[in-house]
């Protein structure tokens, strides 16, 4: 793994690289394309679009909304988060959480960030968890479920 992983904004030079980044046929229910994600980000101020590169590429995507100022709950939620399926397995998801958690974590006021995932995802459960999430029980039958990281 590079150790040159970093969290970018995505730029006009960069959105064409993140809309080309592919996960593998099981894994493409579990998330809303990049595409939808960029385009999304453009109307919803409180989106922050990320890409994830290593050295020279880019090998991922992550996005998290910010509460408003003036909102009570000060909560941030990582909404999208994926690794191309050819850049999987070699630690740049890893990298890019820890350095998301950190990036939120110096937004002053914020006090957790949660995260969501797919019922049926016990990959992202078990790598969730690895961080400290902690699963919410929603009390109903989600398709999604949602886990916490108090900072």
């Amino acid at each position: 793994m590079s150790k040159d992983v970093r969290l970018e904004d995505v730029t006009a030079q960069k959105w064409r690289a993140v809309a080309k980044l592919k996960l593998a046929d099981d894994q493409k229910q579990l998330l809303a394309s990049n595409v939808w994600s960029i385009a999304q980000s453009k109307f919803d101020p409180d989106a922050n679009p990320r890409a994830i590169c290593a050295g020279d590429q880019v090998v991922g995507f992550l996005m998290y909304d910010l509460p408003d100022i003036g909102d009570e709950v000060q909560e941030a939620s990582i909404y999208r988060f994926m690794i191309d399926m050819a850049h999987q397995g070699k630690g740049y998801g890893r990298e890019a959480l820890t350095q998301a958690i950190a990036e939120i974590r110096d937004i002053p006021g914020i006090r957790k960030i949660s995260i969501s995932y797919v019922r049926n995802n016990a990959r992202a459960k078990q790598f969730y968890a690895s961080f400290g999430f902690v699963e919410r029980d929603s009390g109903k039958d989600d398709y999604e479920l949602s886990a916490e990281l108090v900072l």
